[in-house]
């Protein structure tokens, strides 16, 4: 599977602001490969903002399709109106591993349940508007086992498509490499095989 997901280091976030009838709401998106991402910038918003009305929260924890590690909170908010909404956002969007705060400063003015719903939701899509992101390949290992004198040619021939090489072990009959194979390709060495001129050692390394 390939998807996308936010382009953003460990530990940081993307910040877009927007104010609805003067409350102001403050979106943190972030990369988030796993809850723990996530809680931590959940963390970093509530020591950050001690004074806000609400640190209401979404996040997808793995692909688009998710359906496991998933999660919202109104965080105080009437029912429905902050965290499902901002999780209709993030799953609209299509992007995956992807975790979002939005941090409400109240303004004087309520704004109604279907305000509410439509401001959280405005926040998170302005953010994503912005959001770096890059491609997410699922990948899955296997072992090439070659001799001394076709490890260039192998080398080459992963490097043009792409897959890499992400470990490599050598003994005296000659070198094992480790391959990253994209989980949504057919795992086809015929080509390879004919560029080395002989039978493939070569396995999937199971988990």
């Amino acid at each position: 599977m390939r998807y996308r997901a936010p382009h953003l280091p460990p530990d940081e976030h993307h910040r877009v602001d927007t104010v609805v009838e003067k409350s102001q709401f403050i979106a943190w998106l972030c990369h988030a490969p796993t809850v723990a991402a996530f809680e931590a910038l959940l963390r970093q918003a509530r020591s950050d903002h001690p004074a806000a009305s609400h640190h209401c929260s979404a996040f997808i924890a793995g692909p688009p399709s998710e359906q496991t590690h998933i999660g919202f909170s109104d965080d105080g908010e009437p029912g429905g109106t902050a965290g499902r909404p901002m999780y209709q956002a993030l799953a609209g969007s299509g992007l995956g591993e992807v975790g979002c705060v939005v941090i409400r400063y109240f303004g004087g003015t309520k704004l109604g349940t279907g305000g509410l719903a439509r401001a959280y939701a405005l926040a998170v899509n302005k953010a994503l508007e912005t959001l770096p992101t890059c491609e997410i390949v699922e990948r899955e290992a296997y072992r090439l086992k070659i001799d001394f004198a076709q490890e260039a040619l192998a080398r080459d021939y992963f490097a043009q498509l792409d897959v890499p090489i992400t470990d490599a072990d050598y003994d005296g009959q000659g070198v094992a490499l480790t391959l990253a194979w994209p989980t949504d390709e057919a795992a086809d060495f015929t080509a390879l095989e004919s560029r080395l001129k002989g039978v493939l050692d070569i396995r999937r390394i199971e988990n």
